[in-house]
């Protein structure tokens, strides 16, 4: 996320109307919308290998992965809304065709790069694990195989590192397990 693009505060109906038509994406928290800044070879390509590998593995199953096109929705303790845009996330709940955000998601991926770091380390990790759905959140480095993960265990969440080639990241929750050589295949 960057700066703010204004200071006046929409509401969410106003959001999700804007996002229609905009050839920008925006995150939306709490009436403050921020424009999405693009990424690296490396970032997409961890993104999109972990897309297809789930992909290839939940095809027919009632899990199913969507990319950093849709939005989810986190109800913060404020009570008011933010929308973002995860790199990947994987539902187990239907999701009807027109809906624009999920609020309902059971794995959440977030590649890590230097412009978004600190928000996916920070503010993000705090609005996902109060999603009540959310399983597991994944944070991916994008230069190297290396995820810190977040799982549900009880009432909290317990964090996990993964790192090398020969390691997998194994996610129960919705019948995965992908190893770090296919989600970081070439990336350099």
């Amino acid at each position: 996320m960057a700066l703010a693009i204004s200071d006046k505060r929409i509401d969410r109906d106003e959001y999700l109307q804007g996002e229609l038509c905009s050839e920008v994406r925006h995150e939306f928290v709490a009436g403050n919308v921020y424009p999405m800044s693009g990424g690296t070879m490396g970032h997409q390509r961890v993104a999109q290998n972990f897309l297809r590998m789930a992909g290839n593995e939940l095809s027919g199953k009632s899990c199913f992965p969507t990319g950093s096109d849709f939005k989810v929705r986190v109800t913060l303790a404020s009570e008011e809304d933010a929308f973002y845009y995860p790199d990947g996330m994987i539902i187990c709940e239907p999701v009807p065709n027109e809906a624009q955000f999920t609020d309902s998601p059971t794995i959440i991926l977030e590649v890590l790069s230097p412009s978004t770091r600190r928000i996916d380390e920070t503010q993000k990790l705090r609005d996902y694990l109060t999603i009540p759905t959310l399983q597991t959140y994944v944070m991916a480095e994008q230069d190297s195989p290396h995820l810190t993960i977040y799982r549900r265990d009880g009432d909290g969440f317990r964090r996990e590192v993964v790192g090398g080639l020969e390691a997998s990241l194994e996610l129960p929750e919705a019948g995965l397990n992908i190893s770090l050589a296919e989600m970081y295949r070439d990336v350099s």
